[in-house]
């Protein structure tokens, strides 16, 4: 049951950056401060390092300096963590070893020692069900959705998504030239959990030849006859966008660290095992290329900065209309808002039989299924 949030006139808020770094998250904190303080002469404190800081009580104080030239900056000036759940919280013992236990109570705690009447929880699905854990526990709360993933249920997109798709976009051009040198098979994998839209994205933008999706389970036998169409038809070379979550008919996905209550599995490992599939069936030479964090690095596009900016000064707006409990979004050109569980419920996957997968068929991508 839903506890009604503190009532009281605002004087100062707070903002956090959750779960992983991504671009945007500095425009974000920007447009937070500057629309706080030139709009409603509220203060701003930045907490550190995500929950951890809550819990931690490590804050800073936000003001117009601090904020220039953030804009162009990747990363968050404030720190993050993707550990540091108030109700699953990882605490080390004397002897070094580690419980968990709910600390949601003292996070509360906390942000009222520090004078915090309002927060802004800027962060992915993880986060955001942190923010509706303490919403129901009295915080007045506002979410922002973050992630390079796109994968928010509660928005048409999250910040962060383009640039990572330019990025990846720009390798798999670059791909092109060394796979048609050499007569290869590159596979590129990219990120995005278990959603597949940074790799149907670039994939298409970057002419991918096959492209491996979480929401659709491949057949290795589709791919090798694609190759071999390929290859009867002149061409001596492939490019391939494997998505992190991407797995075979009747498998699962790679996993390089399995999850527990106070993180989620890392993924990984899924282009280098298609490729060592491939290897056995079909005569070419394979390279494997992982982006990884290059992904979530640097320079957020224009697109990235003017959305963290919107989604910015919106969660501002909607503090002083008493609008907590909700989440930041975009449908269509309008920003708007959402309740924050939208964004908790579920995730928002690429649906196998809509206009995108249909587009890269009609363009000859093989996508490993019917």
């Amino acid at each position: 049951m839903t506890t009604a949030p503190a009532s009281g006139p605002i004087k100062r808020i707070g903002v956090l950056t959750g779960g992983g770094d991504c671009p945007g998250l500095n425009a974000v904190i920007r447009a937070v401060t500057r629309r706080a303080i030139l709009g409603y002469g509220w203060e701003v404190v930045g907490i550190e390092d995500g929950f951890q800081g809550v819990y931690e009580k490590r804050a800073r104080a936000l003001d117009l300096p601090s904020v220039r030239e953030l804009l162009t900056r990747g990363g968050t000036i404030l720190g993050s963590s993707n550990r540091a759940n108030p109700f699953a919280y990882p605490i080390k013992r004397a002897d070094g070893s580690e419980e968990v236990r709910d600390v949601s109570d003292q996070c509360l705690q906390n942000i009222r020692d520090l004078g915090v009447e309002a927060l802004v929880v800027v962060g992915g699905d993880g986060s955001m069900t942190m923010a509706q854990g303490l919403y129901e526990k009295g915080l007045r709360v506002v979410g922002v959705p973050k992630t390079i993933d796109n994968d928010l249920a509660a928005t048409d997109y999250t910040f962060g998504f383009n640039t990572a798709v330019e990025v990846a976009t720009e390798a798999i051009d670059r791909l092109h030239t060394t796979a048609e040198s050499h007569d290869r098979i590159i596979l590129c994998e990219v990120m995005g959990r278990y959603a597949g839209w940074i790799a149907m994205a670039s994939g298409l933008a970057g002419g991918a030849d096959v492209i491996l999706l979480p929401e659709i389970p491949y057949q290795i036998d589709r791919i090798v006859d694609a190759v071999k169409r390929r290859t009867a038809s002149g061409v001596t070379y492939s490019i391939f966008v494997v998505a992190e979550g991407a797995k075979p008919a009747g498998g699962d996905v790679a996993v390089l660290r399995a999850g527990d209550k106070t993180q989620q599995e890392r993924l990984g490992g899924a282009a280098e095992r298609l490729a060592r599939e491939l290897e056995s069936r079909i005569e070419y030479e394979m390279r494997v290329t992982v982006l990884g964090h290059i992904q979530r690095g640097g320079t957020p596009t224009a697109f990235d900065r003017l959305l963290g900016t919107r989604y910015g000064v919106h969660a501002v707006d909607l503090i002083a209309q008493s609008g907590f409990g909700r989440v930041v979004n975009l449908r269509g050109n309008d920003i708007g808002s959402a309740p924050i569980i939208d964004a908790c419920r579920k995730i928002k996957l690429i649906d196998p039989a809509g206009q995108l997968c249909a587009t890269a068929r009609a363009v000859g991508v093989e996508l490993g299924a019917p």
